[in-house]
């Protein structure tokens, strides 16, 4: 039996520069360069204008530098991402020492108010492309303090990371809806409530109970315009129910997951009798709105005669 430890994967450079075990480049004359400048530069650009903002060229710029000079620390742009995602993440929060070992959904709940603080502060974090699983030590942190807040459930190791992944992409959503409102307001010079003011009033006038009645129902309830509401704080805890329902299967004996549905067969995207069919629901739909519209317009025009 062989005791050969298995031989270390070849990194990308950006992985093994956030590891800290990439071969520093050789000093030139500006020994006042180094990764760590280049990094905060970059980020610093991307917190203020966006990430479409940043470029070698750019950032290069902003430290007085060439390009070129860039390129002797850092190879390419992907690199330098990767860099700047490791920055911005930082460090997962420490447990709080108020709650037990095992409140596993208080340490899930305060580490995802944690990460949607972290994407308020640099919303550019999510408009790097999600490439796999985690690498980098920062990023590796938070995982391991979600899995840790799991440890004393019963659930097994692949149920953890699954969780964490749902508990994750809620609090991405979350993000990305927030960042999206206040990319929106700052475009239209308002503050957020004022777009959804806006849209619940042309919702309020061109919802009707005949087309959307059950939508119509929840725009007479003020939904759309709630100034108070907290969905996201809703759904998280919602989420957190789910595994703990889970959780309870797991205790009383019942099977751990339901049997899934049987999955319908794959389509054959080159059949014929596929795009006829896929043809035939377009144009269908194609029928269906313009009716709708016919209808809509008839209602309003019904309406305006019946007020005069």
């Amino acid at each position: 039996m062989s005791t050969d430890a298995p031989a270390e994967p070849e990194l990308p450079r950006g992985v093994a520069l956030a590891w800290g075990v990439a071969a520093n480049p050789q000093r030139g004359p500006k020994r006042e360069m180094s990764i760590e400048r280049i990094v905060d530069a970059a980020v610093e650009i991307a917190d203020a204008e966006g990430l479409a903002a940043v470029s070698m060229s750019r950032v290069a710029q902003s430290l007085g530098y060439t390009t070129m000079s860039l390129y002797r620390y850092v190879t390419a742009k992907d690199d330098l991402l990767v860099l700047m995602q490791e920055q911005g993440t930082g460090l997962p929060p420490e447990p709080d020492p108020d709650l037990e070992p095992s409140d596993w959904r208080g340490r899930l709940r305060a580490i995802a108010h944690a990460e949607v603080e972290v994407h308020r502060r640099h919303p550019w974090l999510l408009d790097v492309a999600i490439q796999g699983t985690p690498v980098t030590p920062n990023n590796l942190a938070w995982m391991d303090a979600m899995l840790d807040a799991l440890s004393g459930t019963p659930l097994d190791e692949h149920e953890r990371v699954a969780t964490i992944l749902l508990v994750t992409g809620q609090v991405r959503w979350q993000s990305t809806i927030e960042h999206s409102y206040d990319v929106a307001s700052r475009e239209a010079g308002v503050e957020p409530q004022a777009i959804d003011d806006g849209r619940s009033a042309i919702l309020d006038a061109f919802v009707t109970a005949e087309e959307f009645p059950a939508l119509r129902r929840a725009v007479d309830a003020g939904v759309f315009a709630a100034v108070d509401d907290d969905p996201f704080g809703f759904g998280l805890e919602r989420v957190l129910d789910g595994i703990a329902e889970h959780l309870a299967r797991r205790a009383d004996g019942a099977s751990p997951v339901p049997p899934a549905p049987p999955a319908d067969p794959p389509e054959v995207s080159g059949d014929k009798r596929v795009r006829e069919a896929r043809k035939a629901v377009r144009e269908a739909e194609r029928r269906l709105r313009d009716a709708r519209k016919a209808e809509r317009l008839a209602l309003r025009e019904a309406r305006s005669r019946l007020d005069g």
